[in-house]
């Protein structure tokens, strides 16, 4: 387990986030504007100065080398919109919003997906099997942006039952979890679905039902761990993908988690907080991502060579 977790982490994770500050780098350097091109009314010896404070003046490779230098000390460097903040502040104030936000989701997401899934396998090609899988799809069939303005409109205004907008109280927290889980709902669904009526074929199922175990006892106790592995691997970019894909929600509900930050800096090209939310939402992603296959090799051990 140990090598595992060691190839996994220098053989792999290691190029991966370089190629990824790498692309993101040259990419919003190539992008028109600048960060400071939406001020009114600079004058060129003021921007000068301004370039010369931030290292613009540099040439692009030696600001590239510079940079992947202190990121490598954990330094992301200061914000060009926050110009009194660094990039290290505004994630360690920002970043757990979007995460208490996603573990939300993901909660949501797994209660309600796991359910569907285990009732559609147990009812196989019936009416509740059908209907519950229908319902499970709509989370991809409506995106977040039409979703969310839907709930806001009829259980925060016309219902008045929830907050819409804010991170205050906690039934700012109910809309914007159900809009971000409705997606990974579906999916869950279908895998835990899947998972269990593959599970649910084995020749050992038909041992124990044959012995007089029951229905509850067969799928909790014999089949549910075997079933749920698919779920178990797509928890890691499930889990990642409501954190990173979180901008939208957060947006419309006026959230002040990490993805509004990088919205407002992708619009203001703020060169280090783009890179920062960037670099630092891909180590997430891969830390996730190593998290769920060390689960995963741990139920399966045939897959640790």
């Amino acid at each position: 387990m140990l090598k595992f977790v060691v190839r996994r982490l220098t053989l792999e994770s290691i190029p991966t986030l370089l190629f990824v500050a790498t692309l993101t780098f040259f990419l919003i350097r190539l992008a028109p504007g600048g960060p400071f091109s939406a001020e009114k009314n600079v004058p060129p010896d003021v921007l000068k100065r301004l370039e010369a404070h931030y290292g613009l003046d540099k040439p692009l490779l030696v600001q590239y080398r510079d940079y992947l230098l202190n990121a490598l000390r954990g330094d992301l460097g200061p914000s060009f919109k926050y110009p009194n903040r660094t990039v290290n502040e505004l994630i360690a104030v920002s970043f757990p919003v979007s995460l208490e936000l996603g573990i939300y989701a993901l909660a949501m997401a797994l209660a309600v997906g796991i359910a569907i899934g285990l009732l559609a396998s147990a009812r196989k090609n019936s009416a509740a099997d059908y209907l519950s899988m229908s319902a499970a799809m709509m989370g991809i069939c409506v995106p977040s942006f039409v979703l969310g303005p839907l709930l806001v409109l009829v259980f925060g205004i016309w219902l008045g039952w929830v907050g819409v907008s804010g991170w205050a109280t906690p039934s700012d927290r109910i809309l914007p979890a159900i809009t971000l889980s409705a997606m990974y709902v579906a999916y869950i669904a279908r895998l835990t679905r899947g998972g269990m009526l593959e599970i649910l074929s084995q020749d050992f199922i038909r041992t124990a039902r044959a012995k007089g175990a029951g229905g509850m006892r067969v799928v909790f106790v014999h089949a549910l761990r075997g079933g749920l592995a698919p779920v178990v691997s797509f928890a890691g970019p499930a889990m990642a993908g409501v954190i990173t894909g979180s901008f939208v929600v957060e947006t419309i509900f006026q959230i002040p988690g990490l993805g509004r930050f990088f919205v407002t800096a992708a619009f203001n090209r703020d060169y280090t907080m783009i890179m920062g939310t960037v670099l630092f939402y891909a180590t997430l992603i891969i830390l996730f991502n190593t998290a769920v296959d060390i689960l995963h090799v741990w139920l399966d051990p045939r897959l640790r060579n």
